[in-house]
């Protein structure tokens, strides 16, 4: 099995600590390959960029030329999984609504922690999207941007932890969610300081991706994403067609 796990920005380094977290938890027959966008945002935090980094990741998947099972999506809140979804038919798991559906098998309110303010409405939309949002209790930012995640990872630690224990205590959320790819690998010590199932969504979707191919099943292709209708598209970074 090959399984594509594509950043939403263009950190390399990022894109490395989110590959190995997912091989940390793929089967042993499972290869991952991780996905760096030729174009775009060197993080993703808003609207702007999140619109952006759709493009992109639909540009790189489809100039992958290898064959593969599936694909996750490694960015926190909304980068067009529907659009890869249509042009697709392997599976496609985005990781925000792959952290919260695991989430929601281990207790019975989740919270999701992430990084600036700013990106908190973003991920409630696609929370909301995803119909998992009615068991959501909040949506806690740390204050830490995306880069300062590397930058800054003893910080960044302790903020996560800090909104993640805010979360359980005033919230009343029995799992926490992290809420960004680059959180990845943070999920044990999260867990020890908030005392709950801490759930990262990388190695989440690695699992759900996992399971949907060895159930042999892909994504309906019979209405909402159907392959898209063949068109003249002007300007696509990479060519749908000849």
């Amino acid at each position: 099995m090959r399984i594509l796990i594509v950043n939403v920005n263009t950190t390399e380094s990022m894109t490395q600590t989110i590959a190995e977290q997912a091989r940390s938890v793929a089967s042993s027959g499972t290869e991952i390959i991780g996905l760096t966008p030729r174009f775009g945002a060197e993080s993703v935090e808003g609207n702007f960029e999140s619109y952006l980094a759709a493009i992109a990741v639909m540009d790189r998947v489809l100039s992958y030329d290898q064959p593969y099972d599936a694909v996750i999506q490694a960015g926190y809140g909304e980068h067009g999984r529907e659009g890869l979804q249509e042009l697709l038919e392997v599976p496609v798991v985005d990781i925000t609504e792959a952290a919260a559906s695991l989430a929601m098998l281990l207790g019975h309110k989740y919270s999701v922690v992430t990084t600036l303010d700013r990106a908190v409405p973003l991920i409630e939309d696609r929370l909301k999207l995803a119909g998992v949002f009615e068991r959501c209790a909040s949506v806690r930012a740390s204050g830490m941007s995306v880069l300062e995640l590397e930058e800054k990872p003893d910080r960044a630690l302790e903020a996560i932890a800090e909104q993640a224990v805010e979360a359980v205590t005033r919230d009343k959320a029995e799992v926490i969610c992290l809420g960004c790819g680059g959180m990845a690998g943070l999920d044990q010590m999260i867990r020890d300081r908030a005392g709950v199932p801490v759930v990262d969504g990388v190695t989440a979707a690695v699992a759900l991706a996992e399971s949907l191919v060895r159930l042999g099943l892909k994504t309906s292709k019979v209405r909402t994403y159907a392959t898209p209708r063949p068109k003249k598209v002007v300007g696509w970074p990479f060519r749908l067609q000849d």
